[in-house]
C-alpha cells in the first residue's frame, strides 16, 4: 500500500532530499518550551518539600509546601496546603494557605481558606469571607508628583510668592 524509497545499501529508507540521515536538519530542541520573551513557567514548591532559606527572582512562585525564609518574586500563589514563614514581597500575592510574616505587594487577594498572621502593605486588598487575617492593613503611600505647568511660548512664568512675614520682623512696632 505505501512504498518507501529504498536505499541501494540494504533496505534503509533514504531521505527525500537525497542527503544522508546525518545531514538532515534536527528538530528544534526547545520545542514546547517558552521563548526568552514569552510567558514564564511558575516555580513550584510541592506539598512534600520544605525550603529552609529565602527565595528571590523575577518570575512566579506557587507554594504547596513550606518555605521558612523570605520570599521576593513578582507573583506568589500560596496553595491551600502551602505555608510561608517569613516576609513576602511581590507585585501580586494570592493566598489560600498560611503566611506568618509581613506582606508587601501591590495586589493582595486572600481566599476563604487563607490564614495570614502579619502586617499587609498593599495598593489593593481583597478578602473573601472566611479568610483569617491578624495584623495591620497598611496602604502604600505614593509620593505625589509635583505639578509642573509649562507656560505658553513667549510668556514668562511668575516667580513664586515670598512667604509672609509675621511678628517684629514684619515692620510693625
Amino acid at each position: 500500500m505505501f512504498n518507501k524509497p529504498q536505499s541501494p545499501s540494504g533496505g534503509q529508507p533514504q531521505p527525500a532530499n537525497g542527503a544522508s540521515g546525518l545531514d538532515a536538519p534536527l528538530p528544534p530542541a526547545d520545542r514546547g518550551l517558552p521563548k526568552a520573551g514569552g510567558p514564564k513557567v511558575a516555580a513550584l514548591i510541592t506539598d512534600n518539600v520544605t525550603v529552609e532559606g529565602g527565595i528571590s527572582g523575577d518570575g512566579e512562585l506557587h507554594v504547596d509546601g513550606t518555605i521558612r525564609g523570605d520570599v521576593r518574586v513578582s507573583r506568589v500563589t500560596v496553595g491551600e496546603g502551602g505555608k510561608i514563614e517569613g516576609s513576602v514581597k511581590a507585585d501580586i500575592l494570592e493566598a489560600r494557605g498560611r503566611i506568618i510574616g509581613s506582606i508587601e505587594a501591590k495586589q493582595v487577594r486572600l481566599y476563604a481558606s487563607a490564614h495570614v498572621d502579619g502586617d499587609i502593605t498593599h495598593e489593593q486588598l481583597a478578602m473573601e469571607n472566611g479568610a483569617f487575617f491578624q495584623g495591620r492593613s497598611l496602604r502604600f503611600q505614593r509620593e505625589p508628583k509635583p505639578a509642573t505647568i509649562t507656560p505658553p511660548a513667549g510668556v514668562k512664568a511668575a516667580p513664586p510668592p515670598e512667604p509672609a512675614k509675621i511678628g517684629p520682623a514684619a515692620g510693625t512696632a
